[in-house]
């Protein structure tokens, strides 16, 4: 479910008029089995088209829908049998695909769900504390055992004249980025040539992303940036500027609903419910060499004059001339809003 350039023109338009579909729904007695839909990417790096345990339980439907356009049927089945229990079995980008098409299906009334890490990233298990080798076994335990985890993921919509009224272009995803972090997600796409995997891509591709920022010119990509314009709130304020560097340039913008990060990173210093992002203008060398302690959560001053921008925010708006990221992916560049989506409670240890 996985193509090297996801066009928003390939994801479902959703018509705000329209409601979900409900979900059935069903109390449980005391000890009956939950009713368990499987969304299982047999692309995934750590499933490698491994055929699935299906006798597990009675209860449990697996689906493996070989590209996009088949989820929110196979979405829309599960609803139908009233699932407790929404799995998917794959990275980040399997989660992205299944929180994008399940809008139409679940709305508002989404299941509990629980995410396998079986990707080649998997930053919202490192958020919710799944260990690696966590089991179908393991989630569906974990419903009526284990804890759970709530989490809003980001809606980013295309602000494009071409929509129909009362329909929108939508993608849900987990962390955004741009500028440099395009340029730092193709590196590691290297990086996971070499091995390299979770938070070793992480440090691998951080490392280098500064390297080129401490001795590459302006005018290098790294420093450079993208031209952007990032409006936040329902005023659509546009976010201050530093002054250091091309006003119109930002060297990087970082945004993400998650809580907890890959290596233990902390990019929006103390802030960590909601909406958060952090801008990054075409800064000094010097200010440079302090990204890594600013990783760490290592300063607590005031980085704005510097040129780093951290802030928490309702909703916010990004038109950029450069393809952005989102949850390992690149989409085209526009004019889009970023927005919470629904709170989704995840099933965790």
């Amino acid at each position: 479910m996985a193509t090297p350039i996801y066009e928003f023109a390939q994801i479902p338009r959703v018509d705000a008029a329209s409601r979900a579909r409900a979900r059935v729904r069903r109390m449980r007695d005391a000890g009956q089995a939950p009713t368990v839909g499987v969304i299982y990417n047999p692309r995934s790096h750590r499933n490698l088209g491994a055929d699935f345990d299906c006798g597990i339980c009675p209860h449990v439907h697996i689906a493996q829908p070989r590209e996009r356009g088949q989820l929110p049927l196979a979405l829309a089945e599960f609803a139908e049998k009233g699932i407790d229990l929404l799995v998917i079995n794959g990275g980040d980008g399997t989660v992205r695909d299944v929180l994008t098409c399940g809008q139409a299906v679940f709305g508002e009334e989404w299941p509990a769900i629980a995410v396998l890490p079986k990707g080649k990233t998997n930053a919202l298990t490192v958020d919710l504390g799944v260990p690696d080798d966590w089991t179908l076994q393991d989630a569906i335990d974990a419903l009526d055992h284990g804890s759970r985890i709530y989490r809003r993921p980001m809606n980013v919509s295309a602000l494009g004249t071409d929509a129909k009224p009362g329909a929108v272009s939508r993608v849900a995803g987990f962390i955004l980025g741009a500028g440099a972090f395009t340029k730092a997600t193709q590196a590691g796409q290297s990086a996971h040539k070499l091995g390299a995997f979770n938070s070793m891509v992480v440090a691998v591709t951080g490392i280098w992303a500064l390297l080129q920022s401490l001795f590459a010119t302006r005018g290098n990509a790294w420093r450079k940036g993208a031209r952007m314009r990032i409006g936040l709130g329902a005023a659509d304020a546009p976010m201050v500027h530093s002054g250091h560097g091309d006003p119109a340039m930002r060297q990087l913008l970082f945004a993400s609903t998650l809580e907890r990060l890959p290596a233990g990173i902390k990019p929006f210093g103390a802030l960590r419910s909601g909406l958060k992002l952090v801008a990054i203008d075409q800064i000094s060398r010097r200010t440079t060499a302090l990204i890594p302690l600013m990783l760490l959560g290592k300063i607590k001053g005031p980085l704005r004059q510097r040129g780093i921008h951290q802030l928490a925010a309702t909703q916010f708006s990004l038109s950029i001339d450069d393809q952005f990221i989102l949850d390992g992916e690149a989409f085209p560049a526009g004019d889009y809003r970023i927005e919470q989506g629904p709170e989704l409670a995840f099933v965790a240890p």
